[in-house]
């Protein structure tokens, strides 16, 4: 098995707020990867105490843990469990009822010998590739499926769409929110490659338009998951007219973990 892994600051004199791992399990057999991308609060408001990066962190952590150490268990499952136990961590001190409490998107993968788990929540992304090359994007497009101005203008409106019925979800602090997630279980046999993405990296897909997601697959084969935030990076300097930003902050953290099987 050969893995990448890289994550990049879009701006650096403020603390990455995306998570990832890569994990192997002592027996050798299969393994797991997990990102998770922060979503960054308007002026600060939380109702917690703790940062994002705070948060993403133990997530992230110990929905890793979990996901290597309970093979036996649904990634839902472990999703939940992590979320619970972050929330736990907590719950004391913080308001964890604020809509804007810390949260993230999740992108997870799991493997063995004969099957490829995944769970995607938001708008991160998945990336399986076939052995003939083909690339299937798992996607949870309900972020993608709202009025884009509603959220770029309306904080009110967003925080309303937030983790409610006919809006977007994201992991915060109700362990419900996993069974929103998109999951399903391919056979091993049929992937040979996985690559996770923030909407940071994606960028290069979804608002720069520079390829579709099996051209953004066959870039990380060939040049590289650095080389692939190095372009991004590239085209947000290059948008002076913001005519593919728009509203978007110019830089975004950017993450990219990719594993050949």
């Amino acid at each position: 098995m050969h893995t990448e892994l890289v994550s990049e600051p879009g701006d650096p004199d403020r603390p990455n707020e995306d998570f990832a791992s890569v994990g192997v399990p002592a027996h050798g057999q299969g393994g797991t990867l997990v990102v998770l991308d922060g979503v960054t609060p308007p002026r600060g408001r939380t109702g917690c105490v703790h940062s994002v990066p705070w948060y993403t962190a133990r997530l992230g952590g110990a929905l890793a843990e979990l996901a290597v150490s309970r093979p036996d268990i649904p990634l839902q499952k472990a999703l939940s469990q992590a979320i619970a136990r972050t929330s736990a961590a907590h719950v004391e001190t913080c308001d964890l009822s604020h809509p804007r409490t810390p949260q993230a998107t999740v992108a997870l993968a799991r493997w063995s010998d004969t099957a490829v788990e995944y769970l995607v929540l938001s708008d991160s992304v998945l990336l399986l590739e076939a052995p003939d090359g083909t690339v299937a994007p798992l996607l949870d497009d309900r972020l993608a499926r709202l009025p884009r101005a509603l959220l770029a203008t309306d904080e009110i409106a967003d925080a309303r769409a937030r983790n409610r019925e006919g809006g977007f979800f994201t992991a915060a602090a109700d362990p419900s929110v996993a069974e929103r997630a998109v999951t399903g279980s391919v056979p091993r046999s049929r992937v040979r490659a996985v690559a996770a993405l923030t909407d940071g990296a994606g960028r290069w897909v979804e608002k720069f338009e520079a390829g579709d997601w099996a051209d953004c697959l066959a870039l990380l084969r060939k040049e590289g998951a650095r080389a692939l935030v190095a372009r991004v990076r590239e085209l947000e300097r290059s948008d002076l007219e913001r005519v593919f930003l728009g509203r978007s902050k110019t830089h975004d953290d950017a993450t990219v973990v990719y594993a050949e099987l």
